[in-house]
């Protein structure tokens, strides 16, 4: 059982079979999604060394528990106490490597259609080769020189492409999330004319987003408000959910219902409920306030997460990580299907005569009947490409490329980098807090686009 698997394993790492678990008991694998899983946990691993980059707490272990730190960085020409692998140039660097490591994938991959050619055989195995390329790529960016200002007119530019391109990925973020509500919402109505309990089951999913929006709303407005301060808060808690509110109404009214039948309450619900996340996490960004009430200078505007208890803020930063990886993994991997490239294209994708009503409706109908190759007594892989490509190979690694530049923006606070730590991700700065608000604006207007635009340009979404 043993041996199978690891010729299995070693035809993966070092030749073009599709990656697969040794465990029989796993369910089968789409080789397209195999092919996507490995790269996504390229990408995982890079950003959480470039998280250990920006924590002095990790250094600070580092330096208590490995015998003889200091002598061993200055062997390996790492400078003092590794100082020249920590801190946001190490992760400029290391997220430079990364994203020339996508960006050739992607030209190796243009115009790419079939999955027979040596290309597609690249990109969907030699795991290890790929692997050690991507170390390689890393690495190089350490061997830029310092020497004349060299380094820091590549930091400098970096800098300013690095937010281009975490912007654009932001964007393809708010877009997929609203392709996201609108497909949920298509795939449960369709079941309603079989069973009606799928009726039901989205007017409890309407109604708890709503809930939850809703209560958010009031906490905010607890918390992150004060009787005499605190005016910015109030104004924008009201904007925003006026708008939220506003959008549900538009989502619903006749004129929309007569194009767009399938319109309810369950897009805006999912959109109002992101709306007072990115509202939250930009409140929470925000420098703290000091303003004089009853006498006394005090903070105000600022949740008790941002008061001073570290433990409380660790677990904020902690949930607040796990979201960013969870959104940008998704966006990765989602926008490059046909039905997600669709709806960035703004045009209707939709197939209510073939559209079948699932709970688990994100990751594709596994009713489709591909070959299936023994992976050696391990699992089973599904071969769903050799009819042609599944998805875009050289957007699916384009999209990695932009997902590359915002994590580095992300990671060191967008342009308030210096001296910054990723554990006080959380002490805000201005530059994050309007990032995060005009996202929230975006992500309405982008929503209020899909209600819109078949009433404009009605010949473009015609079935």
């Amino acid at each position: 059982m043993c041996t199978p698997c690891c010729i299995s394993q070693l035809a993966c790492c070092c030749g073009s079979a599709a990656c697969s678990c040794c465990c029989n008991c796993c369910p089968k694998i789409k080789q397209s999604t195999s092919t996507r899983i490995m790269y996504a946990l390229y990408f995982l691993l890079v950003t959480v060394v470039c998280a250990v980059m920006m924590s002095p707490t990790v250094e600070q272990e580092l330096k208590n528990k490995v015998p003889y730190y200091s002598d061993v960085c200055k062997k390996v020409g790492a400078r003092e106490n590794c100082g020249m692998l920590v801190g946001y140039s190490a992760v400029y660097k290391v997220c430079f490597g990364m994203a020339c490591f996508f960006l050739f994938f992607f030209l190796l991959t243009l115009r790419l259609n079939n999955s027979l050619g040596w290309r597609a055989a690249v990109h969907n195995g030699f795991w290890l080769p790929k692997f050690i390329l991507l170390v390689a790529c890393c690495v190089g960016g350490f061997f830029i020189p310092g020497e004349g200002g060299y380094e820091q007119m590549f930091l400098k530019v970096w800098r300013y492409i690095g937010a281009v391109g975490g912007f654009i990925f932001l964007l393809i973020q708010l877009m997929l999330l609203v392709e996201f509500a609108h497909r949920w919402n298509t795939n449960w109505s369709s079941g309603v004319k079989y069973n009606r309990l799928w009726y039901a089951a989205l007017a409890l999913v309407t109604l708890v987003l709503f809930s939850v929006a809703l209560g958010a709303l009031v906490f905010m407005g607890l918390f992150y408000t004060h009787p005499e301060a605190c005016l910015l808060n109030k104004a924008l808690l009201g904007i925003n959910g006026t708008l939220c509110f506003i959008i549900s109404l538009l989502a619903i009214s006749p004129c929309i219902q007569k194009l767009q039948p399938t319109s309810g309450l369950l897009q805006p619900g999912v959109i109002s409920l992101y709306v007072m996340y990115l509202t939250f996490s930009a409140f929470s960004s925000k420098p703290k306030e000091f303003h004089m009430v009853a006498a006394l200078n005090t903070t105000v505007c600022v949740f008790p997460f941002n008061s001073g208890n570290e433990s409380d803020k660790k677990i904020v930063t902690i949930v607040g990580a796990i979201i960013l990886v969870g959104c940008v993994l998704y966006s990765c991997l989602t926008s490059t299907t046909r039905r997600s490239s669709a709806a960035l294209r703004v045009c209707r994708n939709s197939e209510p005569e073939t559209e079948r009503a699932r709970c688990c409706f994100c990751f594709g109908d596994d009713t489709d009947e591909y070959d299936e190759e023994k992976s050696g007594g391990g699992q089973n892989v599904v071969y769903d490409e050799q009819e042609g490509t599944i998805y875009s190979y050289c957007y699916f690694h384009f999209v990695f490329f932009l997902g590359s530049l915002y994590v580095m923006m992300t990671v060191t606070n967008w342009f308030h980098y210096n001296n910054h730590e990723i554990e006080k991700l959380l002490d805000g700065s201005w530059s994050v807090f309007w990032i995060k608000m005009v996202s929230c604006w975006v992500c309405l207007a982008l929503y209020l686009g899909t209600l819109v635009a078949p009433m404009i340009c009605p010949k473009r979404f015609e079935a």
